[in-house]
């Protein structure tokens, strides 16, 4: 089959990289993890960098490159690439804080070129709405995926009762389908099979932590779970039954904002269905502080260690210029959430939000969030938050 391939770039011999994209991977125990390193410099040696993955392009924080050796520094993940230019490429490692014990690794590159198969379509298709069975997860999942008519590129991501996998990238070839992304926290690879009946089934990676195998099935009807309707109030702990220390260590009861429709968000700095969230978190709060809602962060950490978790927090507040109160409530691990928040039956998913009423009663819990990368899901749930914070702001008393 003839096909034409099309050369992103491939550096020279003679410079180092200023103004370029780079084909990129993590080696991960499921084969190379792709996406992209835009890298640029502004006069005399101010360096910018972007992870891009399809549509997504995430700027980093901290850049620092002297012409041999490049830090790429995401603090507010406690996550960096330290990596050396090996001509004519970068070589070197992706770490991540994942506890206070436990220091992700992976294998870092770029690569000389990437190339792109013009020749005739792919005969079989992967595009359309999927129901996923992940082996771990006891609900079905959606997969969406969207694929180019003539290349093989692919675009998709996955939506589960926990939140989605953000913006995947990736390619087809033949019957096997491979997505992936890399935003800084998390290190995403699927792979996929299709089977003679039209199925799929693939395994997942979440860096070298993590691996599950997946199954799909076509179906445009696929739809989650209400994400309203699987966590539940526990029918007496009340707003002013919550105690927290703030960043500054302060114990602090929450029946301080009692009175006033409160929002409370469960979430974590390392969470970057969280900082999606917060996004939205700052447009509701421009929005509707002034009609008297209040937004509280509830932070579940890595490590345990106050000073630590809670300069995470500070930076996850001035990422998003989010200026709300903030506590710190715990660790990252659901079940001690569970234990800690005192409040639901049982804590899902990061972010779980909590509408709660004037009255310091909850009205409304909703598990994970569908970010941007969801497309019209991510619409869906913005106009759902907006309903029931109005309905908390028509019960409430007026604001003198």
């Amino acid at each position: 089959m003839l096909a034409t391939l099309i050369l992103v770039w491939v550096q020279s011999s003679q410079e180092s990289p200023e103004l370029r994209r780079y084909p990129a991977c993590l080696v991960t125990p499921g084969g190379a993890l792709r996406f992209e390193l835009e890298l640029s410099r502004t006069p005399p040696e101010s360096w910018k960098a972007f992870f891009v993955n399809g549509e997504e392009r995430i700027p980093v924080p901290r850049v620092e490159f002297d012409g041999r050796t490049l830090v790429l520094d995401m603090p507010h993940y406690d996550s960096r690439i330290r990596a050396e230019w090996k001509e004519p490429r970068f070589v070197g490692t992706w770490q991540k804080r994942r506890s206070a014990t436990e220091l992700a690794s992976l294998p870092f590159e770029t690569l000389a070129l990437a190339c792109t198969n013009l020749g005739p379509p792919p005969i079989e298709r992967f595009g359309g709405r999927w129901a996923v069975d992940f082996e771990t997860d006891e609900h079905t999942a959606v997969a969406l995926i969207q694929e180019s008519p003539v290349l093989d590129d692919v675009r998709g991501t996955f939506l589960t009762s926990t939140g989605d996998y953000r913006y995947l990238n990736g390619t087809r070839s033949g019957p096997e389908l491979t997505l992936s992304c890399f935003d800084g926290a998390h290190a995403f690879l699927f792979k996929a099979r299709l089977q003679d009946g039209g199925t799929l089934a693939g395994d997942f990676w979440s860096g070298n932590w993590h691996h599950e195998t997946w199954t799909a099935k076509r179906d445009e009807s696929a739809e989650l779970a209400d994400a309203f309707a699987q966590t539940k109030w526990n029918g007496t702990t009340q707003l002013a039954d919550l105690r927290f220390p703030d960043l500054d260590g302060k114990q602090r009861s929450l029946g301080e904002f009692a009175g006033q429709a409160t929002l409370l968000v469960v979430f974590g700095s390392w969470c970057p269905n969280c900082h999606d969230e917060a996004r939205l978190l700052k447009e509701l709060d421009a929005t509707y502080r002034a009609r008297g809602l209040r937004i509280l962060g509830l932070a579940f950490e890595l490590t345990g260690e106050f000073a630590r978790d809670a300069g995470q927090v500070r930076l996850f507040a001035a990422r998003h210029a989010l200026s709300i109160p903030y506590f710190l409530c715990g660790t990252a691990d659901k079940d001690e959430a569970t234990k800690a928040l005192g409040l639901v039956d049982r804590v899902r998913a990061f972010p779980t939000t909590v509408f709660v009423g004037a009255d310091g009663l909850p009205r409304a819990i909703h598990s994970g969030f569908a970010g941007p990368a969801t497309g019209e899901e991510h619409a869906k749930l913005v106009r759902a938050f907006e309903e029931r914070i109005e309905a908390l702001l028509a019960a409430a008393p007026a604001q003198r």
